[in-house]
């Protein structure tokens, strides 16, 4: 089986690419090919055009000649880029007889991308789908920890059912996270979400897991997706990870007991046990999942029976003879 993970591109005609271009044939015959390759097209001849267009139908790429009338390339991506609205539009310079001081100051003005006419179609499309693609995992990332949100872990899924290829899906779920926020802060929880990505991106590391996918589905929940004969290892070592990292962010105090003691919402005194985590597994191959929604419900479900138990804990998908959970090893807490 190959190692490599299913292709999560975008499906055919969700992209809309506005070419703005005053050369009715050179446009026409770029969007015959971009619309060849699964991508929708709109096409406008000057400036003017250009900002209606965007302004009726927000496309996910503009690629603009350098020369349009009215209101020239430089000048419109200057003002898109002053836009809060549009300031993150990926945006492809082309200019016929482009030196390198030109695509400095294209690239300096704020094109992501500057290609020379005459243009290769397949090439430019090949940028374009570069460009896009960079564009959305930039903007669906979690801004606290840089993983993929849902959106991108819901592409995955789907690459992998579509393709057939058998996979365990993993959600996890810090317990314990409110007395965390509440005794120590939001700051310090934030760290405790940080320190669970870093600990999930070294258990992919450790158990050699390949082909895998790591996500942030928000809060102090994560996602893995990996093969069925990988995931066990992974958890395990992602259990062991985050252990080490609730013991170096904890309080001496709390490391030393096991808990943390705090006041509750009626102030009276309270305990909670030091984070651990809970986990749901979905396997294909127990289940027939129909869609990515389906395998993420299955998930999300398991990971609720995992947190009806104390301490780290993992419940996979079932076959009806099979066990339902498998709990992690028992918690001893030391500096």
């Amino acid at each position: 089986m190959s190692d490599t993970i299913p292709n999560a591109d975008p499906t055919p005609g969700e992209d809309l690419v506005l070419i703005a271009d005053s050369d009715a044939h050179v446009a026409q015959y770029l969007a015959e090919r971009l619309r060849h390759d699964g991508f929708d097209t709109a096409l406008a001849r000057d400036g003017y055009q250009t900002l209606a267009s965007i302004a009726v139908r927000r496309p996910s790429i503009l690629i603009i000649e350098r020369d349009i009338p009215f209101i020239d390339g430089l000048a419109l991506t200057g003002q898109l880029r002053a836009d809060p609205a549009t300031a993150s539009l990926p945006i492809v310079f082309t200019q016929a007889r482009l030196t390198a001081a030109e695509t400095i100051v294209a690239l300096k003005t704020g094109a992501d991308d500057v290609v020379a006419k005459p243009f290769d179609p397949a090439e430019v499309s090949a940028r374009i789908g570069s460009a896009i693609r960079r564009h959305r995992e930039v903007r669906e990332a979690s801004p606290l920890t840089g993983m993929p949100g849902n959106d991108r872990i819901l592409r995955e899924v789907t690459a992998w059912i579509r393709r057939a290829y058998p996979f365990a899906l993993a959600y996890i779920d810090i317990d314990n996270f409110k007395a965390v926020n509440d005794v120590y802060g939001f700051v310090r929880g934030d760290e405790f979400i940080r320190a669970l990505a870093e600990a999930t991106y070294s258990a992919a590391a450790d158990s050699g897991a390949a082909p895998v996918f790591l996500g942030h589905v928000g809060g102090d929940d994560f996602a893995i997706l990996a093969r069925p004969d990988d995931i066990d290892a992974t958890i395990r070592f992602l259990i062991g990870n985050f252990r080490q990292h609730v013991i170096d962010l904890a309080d001496d105090k709390d490391v030393e007991v096991g808990y943390i003691d705090f006041t509750d919402r009626n102030g009276n005194p309270a305990r909670s046990a030091l984070p651990t985590l809970s986990i749901g597994v979905a396997l294909s191959t127990k289940r027939n999942f129909a869609d990515a929604h389906e395998a993420v419900a299955e998930a999300s479900n398991l990971k609720g029976k995992a947190k009806s138990h104390i301490g780290d804990y993992i419940a996979y998908s079932t076959a009806p003879s099979d066990t339902v959970h498998r709990p992690g090893r028992p918690v001893f807490w030391s500096r």
